[in-house]
Formats: C-alpha cells, sequence, structure tokens
C-alpha cells in the first residue's frame, strides 16, 4: 500500500517532537526564521535533533536567510534536510551542496511545473498558501491550480492550512507525496496538541487505506 509521508513542522519543544515521532510522522520541521512565532535559535538545534530516532528526517526551514546563519544551523544538524521558504535563487538553494526542498508559494500566475524546471536539484517542491510574510498563515489554497500527478516532475508536498478535517480530501484530490502540517495540530503558536496530532497522523493513514488499497490476492 502506497503511504503518504507526513511531515510536522513548527516544532519548538522536545516533547512535541516525541510525541509527533510517535504519532507515525516521517520529518519534523523546525523553523530558523527569527520573525516566525515558531522560530528555533540555533544554540537548540542540537539538542531537539540529537533526539529524534533513525529514519526521522530533521527538516530546517529557512526564510532569505545569510549563508553564516545557514552553515550555523547545519553545523548542529548535520544530518537535515533543509528548506527554502523565501525569495532563494536556485543558486541560493545550492550553495551548501545539501537536499533540499523549494517552498512555492501559490500566488496568482505561479505554476508548479515552472518552478520544477527552475529548481531542478531541488528533491521535492513543497505548495504553500500564499500569505503575508512567509508561511504560517493557516490557509488552503485552490488544489486545481496543481498539476495532475501524471504530469508532474518532482515529488509533491502539500502544506497550507491542512488539519484533521481537510488532509482525508487532500489526499483523495491531490495526491501528494508528502503533507506538511503546522498549525493545524497546534494549541497554540508552536505549541503542538498531542490529540490533534493523532487525530492528523490517523486520517491520512485512514485516507491511505482507503485510496491506496493492497491489491487482492484473489483472482
Amino acid at each position: 500500500m502506497w503511504r503518504t509521508r507526513i511531515k510536522i513542522c513548527g516544532i519548538t519543544r522536545g516533547e512535541d517532537a516525541d510525541c509527533a515521532v510517535a504519532c507515525g510522522a516521517d520529518a519534523v520541521g523546525f523553523v530558523c526564521y527569527e520573525r516566525s512565532p515558531r522560530f528555533v535559535h540555533t544554540s537548540r538545534l542540537h539538542e531537539l535533533v540529537a533526539a529524534l530516532p533513525p529514519f526521522v528526517t530533521p527538516v530546517l526551514l529557512f526564510v532569505n536567510a545569510d549563508s553564516d546563519h545557514v552553515q550555523a544551523c547545519v553545523a548542529q544538524a548535520p544530518n537535515a534536510l533543509l528548506q527554502f521558504h523565501g525569495d532563494e535563487s536556485r543558486a541560493e538553494c545550492e550553495r551548501f551542496g545539501r537536499p533540499y526542498l523549494r517552498a512555492v508559494r501559490m500566488v496568482d500566475g505561479v505554476d508548479l511545473l515552472d518552478s520544477a524546471h527552475s529548481f531542478p536539484s531541488a528533491i521535492a517542491l513543497l505548495a504553500d498558501a500564499p500569505a503575508t510574510g512567509f508561511g504560517g498563515s493557516g490557509a488552503v489554497f485552490d488544489w486545481t491550480r496543481l498539476p495532475e500527478p501524471s504530469q508532474r516532475t518532482k515529488p509533491l508536498v502539500l502544506a497550507g492550512g491542512l488539519n484533521e478535517t481537510n488532509v482525508m480530501d487532500a489526499i483523495c484530490r491531490v495526491r501528494p507525496f508528502a503533507v506538511d502540517v503546522s498549525s493545524g495540530v497546534e494549541q497554540a503558536p508552536g505549541i503542538k496538541s498531542a490529540e490533534r496530532l493523532r487525530r492528523f497522523c490517523a486520517a491520512v493513514r485512514a485516507t491511505d487505506r482507503h485510496t491506496y488499497p493492497e491489491p487482492s490476492d484473489t483472482a
């Protein structure tokens, strides 16, 4: 059975990271952007990332960060995947020599296929709702603007306003490689709700069972 990957972003506390992992998260995101209410200082990254078990990927999110800041964060989380959520060019994303996700704000006129062409080295594209600033709006964008699965040239990570009540519909309609949630599983900015985490991850798994059933062994 196909398994939609789950990324829980905006983690600021060890207990929330532990809960996300226990609920089945494949990746855990840490915001390295000082203007975010979910910002994690470089000095805390090592502690949070080191506590993650094998095969759960830490993701460091940056917004127009200078090179020194990115390097300092990477030094604390050498196994992390990078996510660029600002106006970074292809060269700026590539200069660290690390696998990266390229976030795409789905404003009017943006075509995800064009973004895939502009960032051929990205391991995946993350489609997010437009917002004042960068990310964290809790808003859903028009999913019909995304290319059909057969047209995509890169894995698609779907973000923007997802929660336990709409993620089932999102997976059925979009068929993403992964879903990314932050505010949709919170009780306050940067503080996750264990119950909402459980419900979100359970909804993803239930949808996978319905949408991608195992082939029957019977003729």
